[in-house]
């Protein structure tokens, strides 16, 4: 279990694409600003949002941290470790601790990965290898925990470039947006189909909200527009399919999510932000790339 960018995010180029030029006579429309995504840490602390069913989950905590880096031209590191600690009556304590870095490069083309968990203070074998995108597909080889590879046709998207796929289908009004995404969890071996759903934009703190994500309610990020998101992930198939699980979020325009809130079906978790911090944005990081 763990936050996926729409990682994030979560979330195909790093800019809004060139508008065509405006017949003569017809005054151009304002240009939107280039999508930069923000360099930060966000800290989530995890509480139980809902449980039901026979073996249900009588209580929840832990945290998600998230570290984001890079740029278009350097490319975009996420660094992902949630602990998480899940209590009941029927099968005791289960704790989890999950780590995963990827490095994807700024064109969205190739992804490096690697993954390691503990359950209940026993590791898992470390996931580790890489993956590479074509017209045709991508092509993942495994580096651990044996060596492997395999082929899925199809376009497929990169965390970092699924968040960008999304902020700019927000700007562009789109209400959904159905792509196949690949970041290299679980068992290196996963490409979901996923399907976001994407509400009305905002600049003003939800009254439903108040209490949460007080460090988003500061300085730039307060006043910055995002948009409530739905993200489903299903394995890949045909025909009607029930999700793994579903992440709600709230996606500002600089790629940081909010109110994070899955659902795991008979029991749901909900993430908030505790502490975050930004680097400060370097107006020159991405205006020399490929010069």
């Amino acid at each position: 279990m763990r936050l996926r960018y729409a990682t994030a995010l979560v979330f195909l180029a790093s800019a809004m694409p060139a508008a065509a030029a405006p017949a003569q006579g017809t005054p151009a429309a304002p240009a939107e600003a280039p999508i930069r995504l923000a360099n930060h840490r966000a800290v989530y602390d995890l509480s139980l949002a809902k449980s039901e069913g026979t073996r249900a989950v009588e209580a929840a905590q832990g945290r998600i941290v998230i570290d984001f880096a890079g740029d278009a031209c350097k490319g975009y590191t996420i660094q992902t470790r949630q602990v998480t600690i899940l209590s009941s009556g029927e099968s005791g304590e289960r704790i989890s601790d999950l780590r995963n870095t990827t490095y994807e490069t700024g064109d969205g083309k190739s992804l490096r990965f690697k993954t390691g968990a503990v359950l209940n203070n026993v590791p898992s074998p470390a996931i580790d290898g890489t993956a590479e995108t074509s017209a045709d597909g991508v092509k993942v080889k495994l580096k651990e925990p044996k060596r492997d590879q395999y082929t899925v046709d199809g376009t497929v998207l990169f965390p970092s470039h699924h968040m960008l796929r999304l902020i700019e289908a927000a700007r562009k009004g789109e209400t959904t947006v159905s792509v196949k995404v690949f970041d290299g969890s679980d068992d290196g071996r996963k490409v979901y189909d996923t399907l976001a759903v994407i509400g009305r934009p905002s600049a003003t703190p939800a009254a439903a909200n108040a209490d949460r994500d007080k460090p988003l309610r500061e300085g730039d990020m307060a006043t910055m527009r995002r948009w409530p998101v739905t993200l489903s992930y299903f394995t890949q198939g045909d025909g009607e399919r029930t999700p793994i699980y579903t992440l709600s979020f709230d996606l500002y325009e600089n790629g940081v999510s909010g109110a994070i809130h899955l659902d795991y079906g008979d029991f749901a978790i909900d993430g908030t932000v505790s502490r975050f911090d930004m680097a400060k944005a370097d107006p020159k990081a991405e205006g020399e790339c490929g010069k």
